[in-house]
């Protein structure tokens, strides 16, 4: 019985992916093993969203190496796609699969024979073409459900297109029956992920179905306690997803809205599908209905073009604008993007200030939104994460917990009491027993 371990860089979806290879190797024979573990074959899933992610790809090949220097090394995911000659040519790689290939890795590399030449097998992107179910579990507490892949917007800072290609579905019917074995497991909470989640239903080239009529069939799976939206893009996040998350049975009070920019200016040079004055709108419907509502807000520092000017733009539409947090990305160019041929160019240590500069404000909104919320009730998902005596997790507005360590609570839900803001910046609660309420339930002792 051959071992196998893997590593993922990246988003949510590889996670999902992942573990969904992980399980086909499973159902082959193969025993799958942590990194450490001496394993015969290697399967490392890459992300390529900045020229981080490919330096890291090259550290875990090396470290792979060092803990198994005769195993098979096989790299899937955006960076096999994008760059497959250039990974290659790392020393220790045995195998490149693009995005049409990797989910058939066990059949084209037949038992994970070495051979002298490294193997690419990466087909140009528009072979990317159909939808590959894939979820994860038995990896963390939460399970990441896949439900839409690939990408028709074409920003002008984005390699994803190129990397997993068109947009593309899962059935509702598929995906529900997914969420049912889910659902038989002792997962509490699903996290629906994709590139563009909310440009679910295109299915063979037509769109067949729509994001909001997959949220309300989820709402009726039974045995699912919390089901989380993935980042959504802010013109694809409807009045009437909104209003039905506000008093659904099983999804959440959080949503992430990428932004990018709060310069109208840039998000146009972006090749963005809005306007900061949708944006704004979007979190105002938000907050109307759901006051306790998470929203956390991607944006990018220092694109071609940026002025201080236009910068503060940003910083001053995000400093008034009612969020939790924000995930900051410092500019990197990506070959193959428009912006990448852009003038202006930022300088870094420009960006770097910039990308400074608004971390700190994330901070100040997040303790901003803890405080907001304290002497509230609300129900924590429990996770294995224990530091100095204390255990974490998040409430169902996404608010990071701690609480003494208690083994039982792990992978539990529990109602408490949120009362004060430790130095960590995590809540301490009050703690009453375990139970077990409904997203509706909580909604109810808040409003």
């Amino acid at each position: 019985m051959k071992k196998v371990a893997f590593y993922t860089l990246g988003c949510k979806l590889n996670y999902s992916e992942t573990s969904t290879i992980s399980r086909m190797f499973e159902a082959k024979g193969y025993q799958k093993v942590d990194f450490q573990e001496n394993p015969d074959i290697y399967i490392i899933n890459t992300c390529s969203v900045t020229e981080n992610a490919d330096k890291k790809c090259k550290k875990i090949v090396k470290e792979a190496k060092k803990i198994s220097p005769n195993s098979y090394v096989t790299i899937i995911g955006c960076y096999a796609q994008l760059k497959p000659k250039e990974i290659s040519e790392i020393k220790g790689v045995d195998a490149v699969l693009g995005a049409a290939e990797k989910f058939r890795l066990i059949e084209l590399l037949d038992g994970f024979a070495k051979e002298q030449e490294t193997k690419i097998l990466a087909s140009e992107i528009k072979e990317a073409n159909t939808f590959n179910n894939a979820y994860s579990i038995n990896d963390r507490t939460r399970t990441f459900l896949k439900v839409q892949d690939g990408c028709n917007y074409g920003c002008a800072f984005c390699t994803i297109p190129l990397a997993r290609g068109k947009s593309r579905s899962d059935t509702i019917d598929n995906i529900l029956e997914s969420a049912r074995e889910i659902s038989q497991t002792d997962v509490k909470e699903v996290v629906l992920t994709g590139v563009n989640i909310g440009d679910f239903g295109i299915q063979d080239g037509k769109r067949k179905e729509k994001f909001e009529d997959l949220v309300r069939a989820l709402d009726e799976v039974e045995g699912l306690d919390r089901i989380r939206i993935s980042s959504i893009e802010p013109n694809l996040l409807t009045n009437e997803i909104i209003t039905f998350v506000s008093t659904s049975k099983r999804f959440v009070p959080h949503f992430h809205i990428p932004l990018q920019s709060g310069s109208n200016t840039i998000l146009r040079k972006m090749g963005r599908r809005y306007l900061r004055e949708l944006y704004e709108d979007r979190v105002a419907k938000i907050k109307s209905l759901m006051p306790h509502c998470c929203i956390g807000v991607d944006v990018i520092v220092g694109f071609p073009g940026e002025t201080d000017e236009l910068f503060l733009e940003t910083y001053n539409f995000l400093k008034e604008l009612d969020i939790s947090y924000l995930h900051v990305f410092t500019y990197s160019e990506r070959a193959n993007t428009r912006a990448s041929e852009m003038e202006e160019v930022v300088p870094m240590k420009k960006r770097n200030e910039r990308s400074k500069m608004l971390r700190i404000l994330s901070e100040k909104k997040r303790r901003k939104f803890y405080e907001e919320n304290l002497a509230k009730t609300f129900t924590v998902l429990f996770e294995e994460d224990v530091e100095d005596g204390k255990m974490h997790g998040f409430t169902e507005n996404y608010i990071r917990i701690a609480a003494k360590y208690d083994p039982i609570l792990i992978n539990e839900l529990k109602a408490v009491t949120l009362s004060e803001i430790n130095e960590k910046g995590n809540v301490e609660v009050l703690e009453p027993e375990i139970v077990f309420e409904s997203h509706s339930t909580i909604n109810s002792l808040n409003n």
